[in-house]
């Protein structure tokens, strides 16, 4: 299983960046191939400084060797080693009216000292986070995540919405890091489930993504800003800031696992700004996407 998610997602990857290399026009992505001295590595890709971009990542890693004692205590096991691999990206872009996006699609595998797998699981999903809230662009990512939901399983988008709402959560803050989209981890082989099947409902994201973002992209790309929404949009990309450093099980588990630390901390924007005691007009857009952070939609028709 692991060598065919591992193909996988080396495809997606050249996949995607050709496609958001196109759409911008102006800049290409830096690879920068690394290696993890415990075991694997990976093959990072960032854009900079685009007419679209101003920042973003598309990054898949395949790292291995033995659980550090942190994250054995976290599973309730010991003397274990592991595999993982994925596929994670975000993308920030220049125009605050173009949401940024995340999406990530993994694979996990556990061993005891046998090196017989003792565990395996699929995880990822896509979220969107806009600055300005197009009701129409939430309606299309969210239908697209349902569409390939509902190819493999009718429940499956209720459940994986609601804990995209959850998860995505600045509890500190009262509110939702954005509109939402897919969430799932610790997706095991069940009798509904084979690993094979969690690998097709996995894949079909994955493959959904670019159909989801792109149009949404190319809608809003060249709309016209002001300076104060460029500031509102730095504000909230605090926001997203203070959720990956706070909350993210991934930053921390790369951080824990010795991951690199450049790929891990490509998701922060490169401009942000914390304004003491910012509160949007009454009335305004940015106080209109405020009332949907803290009170989550359904967005699928």
């Amino acid at each position: 299983m692991k060598e065919q998610f591992v193909n996988y997602i080396r495809t997606l990857q050249d996949t995607i960046t050709k496609t958001l290399e196109q759409l911008d026009g102006a800049v290409t992505f830096q690879e920068d191939l690394w290696k993890r001295p415990e075991g694997g590595g990976g093959r990072t890709r960032v854009i900079e400084n685009g007419s679209v971009f101003e920042k973003g990542g598309v990054n898949i890693s395949e790292v291995h060797g033995k659980l550090p004692e942190s994250m054995q205590q976290y599973f309730g096991v010991t003397d274990a080693d592991f595999f993982a691999c994925g596929l994670s990206l975000v993308l920030h872009p220049v125009n605050p009216m173009v949401p940024t996006v995340h999406a990530n699609w993994r694979y996990f595998e556990m061993y005891n000292s046998n090196g017989e797998i003792v565990d395996q699981w699929f995880g990822g999903g896509q979220d969107l986070t806009p600055y300005y809230l197009f009701e129409e662009d939430a309606v299309h990512f969210h239908n697209v995540c349902k569409l390939a939901c509902d190819k493999h399983n009718g429940n499956f988008y209720n459940t994986y919405k609601a804990r995209c709402d959850e998860y995505f959560y600045n509890t500190h803050r009262g509110e939702a890091r954005g509109i939402g989209g897919l969430f799932f981890d610790y997706c095991k082989a069940s009798e509904a489930m084979s690993m094979q099947n969690w690998y097709n409902f996995v894949t079909e994201v994955g493959d959904s993504f670019l159909e989801a973002y792109v149009p949404v992209v190319q809608k809003r790309k060249d709309l016209p800003f002001t300076e104060a929404q460029r500031t509102w949009q730095e504000i909230r990309r605090g926001r997203y800031v203070e959720f990956n450093l706070v909350h993210d099980k991934g930053t921390l588990f790369g951080l824990k696992t010795n991951g690199r630390i450049e790929s891990i901390l490509m998701s922060l924007p490169p401009k942000v700004q914390w304004v003491y005691n910012h509160e949007p007009a009454e009335g305004s857009d940015e106080e209109a996407l405020l009332k949907v952070l803290k009170n989550p939609k359904n967005w699928a028709s």
